[in-house]
């Protein structure tokens, strides 16, 4: 077969995984899927059962063409299909997912940062100033001005920093309570995060029960 391949066969682990590309037709797909299992990859053919995972990329396809993926797979005997996965859709995530920002310094007062995304900040808010972005907000210091996360409406934006003390907390519409009734004592980094709209405040270790996937950490 010549010309780019539609489809990469890599090993791993647990199995195998095919990488199909997003661009082709179907048709055009499942013709030289079945060309690598009858001919190049005849060899795949024989032996102990291997489990198979399709990563489709940016493509969405219907119940009926993943079925044609299925059954040209299954008819090799010992490959079974564990899994079909496409890349997640820009349109349906948070505001601002995907967009990590930067930033080392100090936030002083008067001054006031706004981005669109995700922000880690490796520095201090001072008392009069603010951050404020449409994802979530990580601060590797401490935050004693205000802070705003999922300022377009992200009511699953959070916020964290080393040591919790700001004037004012922000998550979508929703504004903290007075700072005496949940500032610790607890040095340990704590995040805020909204649970039937109202502000709650834990350690920075408990992240992983109210969030599977930290997306702000993606890329650093």
């Amino acid at each position: 077969m010549t010309g780019k391949q539609r489809i990469v066969i890599k090993g791993v682990k647990d199995g195998l995984v095919f990488l199909l590309d997003d661009r082709c037709g179907m048709d055009e797909l499942l013709a030289e899927l079945n060309d690598k299992l009858e001919r190049s990859h005849h060899k795949l053919l024989t032996g102990p059962l291997v489990h198979v995972k399709l990563k489709l990329g940016s493509r969405r396809i219907s119940e009926a063409d993943k079925e044609r993926l299925v059954d040209a797979i299954r008819q090799r005997g010992n490959l079974i299909v564990q899994s079909i996965e496409s890349d997640p859709d820009p349109a349906e995530q948070p505001a601002g997912a995907g967009n990590l920002h930067v930033m080392t310094g100090v936030i002083r007062s008067g001054q006031t940062v706004e981005r669109d995304g995700h922000l880690l900040l490796l520095g201090d808010v001072n008392p009069g100033g603010s951050v404020s972005c449409t994802g979530d907000i990580f601060i590797m210091g401490a935050l004693r001005g205000m802070a705003h996360a999922g300022c377009r409406g992200n009511t699953d934006a959070v916020i964290a920093a080393s040591l919790m003390r700001p004037t004012q907390l922000r998550i979508a519409d929703c504004i903290s309570r007075p700072p005496e009734e949940w500032m610790t004592d607890d040095a340990q980094m704590e995040f805020a995060y909204l649970e039937d709209g109202r502000m709650r405040i834990d350690k920075i270790s408990r992240l992983s029960r109210f969030r599977q996937d930290p997306i702000v950490f993606k890329g650093v």
